[in-house]
């Protein structure tokens, strides 16, 4: 039986149809850096001296993706390949992407990439290691450095600033010196680029395991005070001893992060970034109590993230669930006093279960008292041997067609009978009719 073929045999296949054609051929970026690493590359990239016009003569179902780049698509195997062409790169004058471009040698596409670990290129075929960058060293060594002039990179392409604080996170690198230096003197150049572009690198950071590193390095980096200078606002803001002895609501936020599973939503993250948002436009002492109060900071915590959310274009869905858990994290407290329908109801949300997690994080980053989390869990196995919300015994087809007119009332009641039935003091349709007739034609209440 023949072996399936995997990704990397597919990108082999390429390099040797170039190849044989008389180009140079090599695996580049991070699908090296990353086998060089000892891990499994998600994707790969090929580099060559084939140009643009040569690779889609080869590859006749290919497509430009950037073509005034020199990149094509090829699709193999199911899987996207980018050929890119290699070139040099003219004057970036809008901080993203240059010019203009010239096809090149190798050196000087390995040279005019962002960072060392990055322009390595990999022969598959010889398995030779071609490096004009010093990159091995500085894998070796853990250290995320710019190639050549740190601060002409970051000048090139603005958002090479949080890419370098993504891969120094992700890989637990160190970023070097005076690329470090450079990303603080322009960190302002961030406000830049395109909203899209910094929130997928922002999401990227904060979904991944080293969320703590990478919050750390933004705020060291200048970066965060240009992207969510709201988070700044949090240092300093006491909250009451008694019930955080952590400290104050930035070192809480933080401590949160670190208690996130490795694996995690990204409304759910977000959600811990800003739950206590609003702590700083709440805050008041209460005298007579001699306490520390922030009256209402879930609700305009969850306004002034559908804010920040909005100005970096996260999608509705992100904003909507990540907006509902900030507003209901408080409810948490009173679950254990909720009537048994209100906390069904409250338990069948789409949002509950990333809502559990945050409160877990939020009681642990800071009183530690988790009987409203164990409460939950143990409702949870109580109600598990039916669907939380059934379908109704009693529609409003039913009220309608005993003279029951829409209104105030009309809702009511069938809301009293959905409690009925999801306490289990009615359980039948019958039973629920006969409640129903109790209640009159539904006239005067209309």
């Amino acid at each position: 039986m023949q072996e399936k073929l995997t990704q990397h045999d597919f990108a082999l296949g390429l390099v040797r149809r170039l190849r044989e054609k008389g180009h140079t051929a090599y695996f580049a970026g991070g699908c090296v850096r990353d086998a060089l690493l000892g891990k499994e590359p998600k994707d790969y990239d090929v580099a060559t001296s084939a140009l643009p016009e040569d690779v889609v003569a080869l590859f006749p179902h290919s497509r430009s993706v950037g073509a005034h780049f020199g990149v094509i698509l090829v699709r193999e195997g199911g899987h996207d390949y980018e050929i890119a062409t290699f070139r040099s790169d003219g004057e970036y004058r809008d901080g993203r992407r240059p010019d203009a471009v010239t096809f090149s040698g190798e050196e000087e596409d390995a040279r005019r990439r962002d960072f060392t670990i990055n322009g390595i290129f990999f022969d598959p075929i010889s398995e030779n290691v071609v490096d004009y960058v010093e990159g091995q060293r500085d894998l070796k060594d853990g250290i995320l450095r710019a190639i050549g002039d740190p601060v002409a990179r970051f000048r090139e392409d603005h958002l090479r600033m949080l890419r370098a604080v993504r891969f120094a996170t992700m890989l637990d690198f160190e970023i070097e010196e005076t690329t470090f230096a450079a990303i603080r003197q322009h960190a302002d150049d961030i406000s830049k680029i395109s909203a899209e572009r910094v929130r997928d690198e922002i999401s990227r950071i904060f979904v991944g395991p080293g969320r703590v590193r990478g919050f750390d390095l933004l705020v060291e980096t200048g970066l965060m005070a240009r992207i969510f200078p709201e988070i700044l606002d949090l240092q300093g803001c006491e909250q009451p001893p008694q019930f955080h002895p952590e400290g104050d609501v930035f070192v809480h936020t933080r401590l949160m992060l670190s208690l996130l599973p490795e694996k995690i939503s990204l409304p759910l993250v977000l959600s811990v970034l800003f739950h206590d948002i609003g702590k700083p436009a709440t805050y008041s002492y209460d005298e007579a109590n001699e306490r520390i109060r922030f009256n209402g900071h879930d609700k305009v915590g969850a306004d002034m993230a559908d804010g920040i959310l909005r100005r970096l274009r996260y999608p509705g869905k992100v904003i909507s669930e990540c907006v509902e858990m900030i507003e209901n994290h408080m409810v948490f407290k009173d679950v254990q006093k909720m009537r048994t329908s209100k906390l069904k109801r409250f338990m069948a949300r789409e949002t509950f279960e990333d809502e559990m997690e945050l409160h877990r994080v939020d009681c642990l980053g800071s009183w530690g008292g988790l009987d409203n989390h164990l409460f939950l869990r143990e409702k949870q196995a109580e109600f598990a041997a039916e669907p939380l919300i059934p379908p109704r015994l009693v529609t409003g087809a039913d009220l309608i067609a005993r003279g029951w007119k829409p209104g105030p009332r009309f809702s009511e009641v069938l809301t009293e009978i959905q409690n009925l039935q999801l306490e289990g003091s009615v359980t039948t349709r019958e039973a629920a009719l006969a409640w129903l007739e109790n209640q009159g034609s539904g006239e005067s209440g209309s």
